[in-house]
């Protein structure tokens, strides 16, 4: 097994991970967090591995319910995607914490992976009958208002400006942004360094906005996807790069030694949500399946399985309320 032993994170970004202050004690022993500095770890963080537990995902998968006739004949949404026999999901393929593609056997596993293979399962019985459509924060929205997707599993935060043109089930996650930059960076160790710096953002999320309200001087330049913009701070074309801290942890844990968080967590939270038609009654039928999920622990082993296991976090936490 791997050990994961470059996890440098402070109380505040921790509780952004939706883990809670029982957790971040388990998780870590603060040593000048506002400074950016390395801070040392348990034994549990000590025994996280990156690798995921396709075995233990798997199974969980394949226990997941399946939705009544009577459930899905009362939502035009579900019966539409029963009647296809296929759920089609906008998602991603190289987030490594919440949908990463194996290309051993061309499955996507992660946190978001796994609610819409759930989800598959809950609708058509079988996990397996899924086709993914690669999608970037620029594109979630083009891809419903298209009908080229039923939904959209993307790290996808809920925000009134979207909710214009789509609409969204949730919230499942809870998350902050965080600021990624290389190990060897000391010159940043918080938004306030951001300004006069290069930074990356990725185009069509939250991040350019918030950049812009709470590092105004900071040269923020977009990139399209997550990969594009941490090429571009390992290629030192940029000095640091600020998106949702749940991704920057993703970074972190499959490149050990390679990266740090500067400072703080930052910006207000941002809740993923299920994107989903505007106006759809999809929104309460998927409402109800992630209530179900929840409530029966299968979010909670899935969060340990796809995060904690890997990032040495040994408290799971409190799933967000499902709104409606």
């Amino acid at each position: 097994m791997k050990k994961f032993t470059s996890m440098m994170m402070n109380r505040r970004q921790a509780v952004a991970l939706g883990l809670g202050a029982a957790a971040t004690t388990a998780v870590v022993t603060l040593a000048g967090c506002s400074e950016g500095k390395e801070i040392k770890k348990d034994s549990d963080t000590k025994n996280a591995s990156p690798e995921l537990d396709v075995k233990a995902y798997d199974e969980l998968i394949s226990k997941g319910s399946t939705a009544s006739d009577s459930e899905i004949n009362a939502s035009e949404w579900a019966k539409k995607v029963k009647a296809a026999g296929t759920l089609r999901v906008g998602g991603t393929k190289t987030s490594t914490l919440f949908a990463l593609l194996n290309e051993k056997d061309n499955a996507i596993r992660g946190f978001d992976a796994g609610l819409y293979a759930l989800l598959t399962r809950y609708i058509l019985g079988d996990q397996t009958k899924s086709e993914v459509t690669q999608v970037t924060s620029d594109t979630r929205e083009s891809v419903l208002q298209n009908d080229q997707v039923d939904a959209v599993f993307a790290t996808y935060t809920i925000n009134d400006e979207r909710k214009k043109v789509i609409s969204f089930a949730g919230p499942y996650y809870t998350s902050q942004q965080g600021i990624l930059v290389k190990a060897d960076n000391k010159d940043i160790n918080g938004v306030d360094d951001l300004a006069g710096k290069t930074v990356a953002a990725q185009s069509g999320s939250t991040g350019p906005s918030i950049l812009e309200e709470l590092a105004p001087k900071a040269k923020v330049q977009e990139f399209s996807t997550d990969e594009e913009a941490r090429t571009a701070l390992e290629q030192g074309r940029v000095d640091a790069y600020v998106i949702d801290i749940t991704l920057q942890t993703g970074a972190m844990v499959k490149n050990p030694g390679k990266y740090r968080l500067a400072g703080d967590t930052f910006g207000p939270k941002d809740n993923y949500g299920v994107g989903l038609p505007l106006n759809s009654d999809g929104v309460a039928f998927v409402n109800g399946f992630l209530k179900k999920v929840i409530e029966d622990g299968t979010w909670a082993k899935l969060w340990k399985i796809c995060i904690g296991d890997r990032a040495g976090i040994s408290q799971t936490p409190d799933a967000p309320v499902i709104e409606g």
